[in-house]
């Protein structure tokens, strides 16, 4: 598969790049918020979930290492993550937004994190741009939930 470059304006296209972006994992060093810019980006290895085809033995699995990046965002907020502890690894679940009202497109976005971590940006409006940056390497294990055994 080619390299994904995904753009995020409104609430719906967020979830396409949190589906995306699901297990994906980074250092707490990876991710920084530049007030002055505006700006939060993180550099993260995502699990690339069209690698995995049900039934299929014969296709690995891959990861891809990816940027993501957050404009218009007017602060930032951490918890249940040490941002001194840089060399700490977190899993990413899920992006969530959830507006300040139903006329404005300002809103909280939150990063969520196994584990109970969260980052939680507050946004002028959902400026997000998520792009691969180079090529796929195998994956050690497909990433397992809890809900995945009682699915099955």
């Amino acid at each position: 598969m080619d390299n994904l470059k995904l753009i995020a304006l409104d609430a719906e296209d967020l979830q396409v790049v949190s589906a995306h972006l699901q297990d994906a994992v980074l250092k707490v060093a990876d991710m920084a918020f530049v007030p002055r810019e505006r700006r939060f980006a993180a550099v993260l290895n995502r699990f690339d979930w069209t690698s995995v085809q049900p039934g299929d033995k014969t296709k690995a699995p891959t990861r891809r290492q990816a940027a993501l990046r957050f404009e218009r965002v007017l602060g930032a907020q951490v918890s249940g993550i040490d941002l001194k502890a840089g060399q700490d690894v977190l899993a990413l679940l899920a992006l969530q937004f959830e507006p300040t009202s139903t006329e404005d497109p300002q809103g909280y976005l939150s990063l969520v994190f196994a584990g109970g971590g969260v980052v939680r940006l507050h946004v002028e409006c959902i400026e997000c741009e998520m792009k691969d940056l180079g090529p796929a390497w195998q994956a050690r294990a497909v990433p397992k939930h809890p809900d995945d055994e009682a699915a099955h």
